[in-house]
């Protein structure tokens, strides 16, 4: 589990794939403190497995599910990520839950300045992450723990403050780039035990929507 506080901004050094299979080797200097093989690491949002540690860098793999669904896919030799080290039981929780596990992507589609802060306004891929992204609400956006500031039909935008932007690789971000999405998870939770239907003992047990004559059978109404 992460916190969404990117600890500093890495440097990709080599890329090696076969398919859409990957692994990236990141010059990184923070992360490297304790970082031992087999821990996590966040890159721009992307929960991966450190797989080999050198002095000033360090490997991991990426399978072809993240390759499709991230933008881990367009990295290229130079390219800045932005790295978080998995949170510590005794740490303090200064963003949110961030599992790291990225739920689409989405293209910068304007970024404006609103005195001191830089506006980020993004479409998601998937529209269908709207029902989990909520005005004033929580969202992460390659690794970075942010506020929901806008809603549109189809875009939503962040307001990013001078040190946040200086401090992660977004500052090198323009329009029709993309970036990581991973929504709440506590909305996708609630969907999940809402919509649940059955014994949870029951392999494929049916899911319904919550309906008032779901609520009345079932004695809620």
């Amino acid at each position: 589990m992460f916190t969404g506080l990117v600890e500093e901004v890495g440097r990709i050094q080599t890329i090696s794939k076969s398919g859409e299979a990957m692994v990236l080797g990141i010059e990184g200097s923070v992360v490297l403190g304790d970082l031992k093989i087999g821990d996590s690491v966040s890159v721009n949002g992307v929960c991966l497995t450190a797989i080999q540690i050198g002095v000033k860098d360090f490997k991991v793999d990426v399978m072809p599910e993240t390759f499709r669904s991230s933008n881990l896919r367009e990295l290229k030799s130079g390219s800045r990520v932005n790295l978080e080290r998995a949170m510590a039981a005794n740490g303090r929780f200064g963003g949110h839950i961030v599992q790291g596990h990225v739920d689409g992507t989405g293209t910068i589609r304007r970024v404006t300045s609103d005195q001191n802060a830089v506006v980020f306004e993004v479409a998601p891929s998937n529209q269908a992450l709207f029902k989990y992204i909520l005005l004033k609400g929580s969202i992460t956006i390659d690794g970075i723990s942010l506020t929901v500031a806008q809603r549109t039909g189809d875009t939503f935008a962040v307001s990013i403050i001078p040190h946040t932007l200086s401090e992660t690789a977004l500052q090198a971000k323009r329009e029709g780039d993309t970036v990581n999405i991973e929504c709440d998870i506590l909305g996708k939770y609630v969907e999940q035990l809402l919509n649940y239907r059955g014994s949870a003992a029951t392999e494929g047990a049916e899911k319904a929507p919550i309906s008032l004559d779901y609520l009345a059978k079932h004695g809620f109404a």
